[in-house]
């Protein structure tokens, strides 16, 4: 295992407001998350996982601490030089899909791949080969309103990996999902974990974060409790 962690929070702390109306969401964090582990990120409402999932993927700031991607601390970084992480390096799936409905599947895939620069018969078969990982490949013409809520999710995977980013960062991937199509999709993350990728999954549900290899339990903005799963 590479000794540089992919993630390294320090003394990692979050505060919203000021003043009286402060808000502390996330209280000295201190995590560290290697390449091609497999971790979730549990609490209940309120305790700062989202909040966490934000930080990771580098769609907020810390208000103190520090956060470094493969040792090297974002805080240094400008708005252009996240912006090509968040892009390139970072793969989001969110509860919600955020599929855009006027294009059909390959097109959907095919999005990060041209704010990439990516273009032509070059994206296409990229995006083929995500949809194709994912088990979607027949349906790449469908319309969003032509596949199920699974099958979105699913595209939504596509696109979160199609540029082979070193993070994939799930946000409550299966809250809209009943039990038998969370376990599939849950089955894309196990195969894509064990093929190398490097996930966190956040997850107010036991037996999504059963999934992962270690459970990250937040309570009140602080790491109450680190579980290995066997």
């Amino acid at each position: 295992m590479n000794p540089t962690p992919l993630i390294e929070l320090e003394m990692a702390t979050k505060v919203y407001g000021s003043g009286e109306s402060a808000f502390v969401a996330l209280r000295g964090v201190n995590l560290q998350i290697h390449r091609g582990e497999f971790v979730a990120i549990t609490g209940r409402s309120g305790s700062g996982k989202s909040t966490l999932m934000h930080i990771l993927g580098c769609l907020d700031t810390l208000t103190s601490g520090i956060y470094r991607l493969e040792g090297v601390d974002v805080a240094q970084l400008s708005d252009d030089h996240l912006a090509g992480i968040r892009n390139r390096r970072i793969g989001f799936v969110f509860q919600a899909f955020n599929l855009l409905p006027h294009l059909n599947v390959l097109e959907q895939v095919m999005v990060p791949l041209h704010y990439a620069g990516i273009f032509g018969e070059k994206a296409r078969e990229m995006a083929m080969a995500a949809l194709q990982q994912v088990g979607l490949d027949h349906k790449w013409n469908r319309k969003v309103t032509q596949i199920s809520g699974g099958e979105m999710q699913r595209v939504a995977i596509a696109r979160a990996i199609v540029l082979e980013p070193d993070l994939l960062l799930a946000d409550e991937p299966t809250g809209n999902l009943d039990t038998t199509t969370s376990e599939e999709v849950l089955a894309i993350f196990d195969k894509l974990n064990a093929e190398g990728s490097t996930i966190v999954l956040v997850t107010h549900e036991h037996d999504v974060a059963a999934h992962a290899k270690r459970v990250i339990h937040l309570r009140d903005g602080q790491v109450e409790s680190e579980v290995l799963n066997p």
